[in-house]
């Protein structure tokens, strides 16, 4: 029966091979494409693009769901296999390099995400009950995307792991289709976030996945390369300093990400980062900090300490200030160590006094400001690009690459009320305080 295109509505056309549990599924598939209002093509010529649900018992079925796909390929050229067959992408890729996304079996959720990336459903203000990028707290310019939940780590101050469990990495191409999907929004600038990004992908092995129709391993480095393609800011937070991130860093340097990095040390003494069951050689971290900055001079590094956390002498606290001293770090906050129920942290003997550890969290910020400020002195008389967050009579807010939203600094641009919020803007730096820089704008 000849079925009538609805006018503007997507089609997708549907080949169903293999055994009854393959036709479950693409029942399912099928049940999920009408749900959220798809057409359902009879035919090649009248389907915007084909899912192929392979077999891949025998040869012969491998033989046969091969040219299954070949035929689609042929006949309408945009094709998502799924299936059986799927589950060795190797084989189906050698044969046919030009399918769009390759998903294994029981894979609904893949196929309805590569079917969104290649064929969006237009989102209707009318009938849609939320926006295409969904309800964000956010203003519109900026966005955080989340790439994974929980944390393989155990420290000793943190209960992260036995709320959240632990980490579990979003599929790349998940990531990347909500990227695309916050893009096309307006959203300027992406703040990615998790637990450990750094560890991204470590729980699945790195697994491959399908962005775009072609191959992006589950990493951090193919993730950032990804999202450099993008045309935004991409900044990266809670950054853990592994062997790894030493992969980002000529990414900034090119340009390609902001040259951006939040990495929670929280101390310095050997002794009290092996207490809280942290990396504890602070002095490779120095050297990798070193080797950043000589590949990207620009680099930006903020991160977080704990004062007062239990067992911490003075002469440890004086170990943490050498450290600042030596790592220049350009953006610090600090925490009087506070109990948390259920940290392991809470049993452990020499409970530091309330009053010392305020104290000394106070003595932390006083002696970073100086460094804090000699860091931003560099950036008067130079001509950067910022990104406008407001905009009122007396001038405008914005950001410059080295400030995160509401916890870094500001660029005040006090003849900017031309500007508009959510746009980037050339300025150049004229003077700066403790904190913040201020600018004129340029023509």
């Amino acid at each position: 029966m000849t079925q009538l295109k609805t006018a503007g509505v997507p089609r997708v056309g549907f080949v169903s091979l293999g055994c009854p549990k393959a036709t479950v599924d693409s029942e399912h598939i099928l049940t999920r494409l009408r749900a959220e209002g798809y057409d359902i093509s009879g035919s090649y010529d009248d389907a915007d693009l084909v899912v192929v649900n392979t077999c891949g018992f025998i040869d012969a079925a491998v033989e046969e769901s091969l040219d299954a796909i070949g035929e689609a390929l042929a006949e309408n050229g945009k094709v998502i296999v799924t299936g059986c067959l799927g589950a060795k992408d190797d084989v189906v890729l050698a044969a046919h390099p030009q399918v769009l996304a390759v998903t294994g079996p029981h894979a609904t959720e893949e196929v309805m995400q590569a079917v969104h990336r290649h064929l969006p459903k237009p989102h209707d203000p009318f009938t849609d009950l939320v926006p295409s990028q969904g309800i964000r707290l956010t203003p519109g310019h900026y966005a955080y995307l989340k790439i994974s939940e929980g944390c393989n780590h155990r420290c000793t101050f943190c209960i992260i792991p036995s709320m959240r469990g632990d980490l579990v990495s979003r599929p790349i191409h998940d990531v990347m289709r909500e990227a695309e999907s916050l893009v096309d929004a307006g959203v300027k600038e992406l703040l990615v976030i998790s637990q450990d990004t750094s560890a991204y992908g470590v729980d699945t092995k790195y697994r491959t996945g399908f962005w775009n129709g072609r191959p992006l391993k589950t990493r951090l480095v193919d993730l950032a390369k990804a999202l450099g393609e993008l045309g935004v800011w991409v900044r990266m937070h809670y950054v853990y300093p592994y062997p790894s991130v030493d992969e980002l860093i000529p990414l900034m340097a090119e340009g390609k990400i902001l040259p951006y990095l939040d990495v929670p040390f929280q101390h310095a003494s050997p002794r009290i980062l092996k207490a809280m069951r942290r990396p504890a050689n602070a002095e490779n971290v120095l050297e990798r900090v070193r080797s950043w900055r000589s590949i990207c001079p620009d680099l930006t590094i903020r991160s977080t300490f704990i004062t007062g956390f239990p067992g911490e002498t003075e002469e440890d606290f004086e170990t943490l200030l050498r450290f600042l001293e030596e790592a220049q770090l350009d953006r610090v906050g600090a925490f009087a160590y506070s109990p948390v129920e259920g940290a392991e942290a809470n049993a452990l003997a020499e409970a530091v006094p309330d009053d010392v550890r305020e104290e000394r969290r106070m003595r932390l910020m006083e002696f970073q400001e100086d460094i804090s400020t000699q860091r931003l002195e560099r950036w008067i008389d130079r001509e950067i690009t910022v990104l406008v967050d407001e905009v009122d009579e007396e001038g405008a807010i914005a950001r410059s690459p080295a400030d995160a939203p509401e916890i870094d600094g500001l660029v005040m641009i006090p003849e900017g009320e031309h500007l508009q919020p959510g746009e980037f803007a050339r300025v150049r730096i004229t003077d700066c305080d403790v904190h913040d820089l201020y600018a004129v704008p340029l023509p």
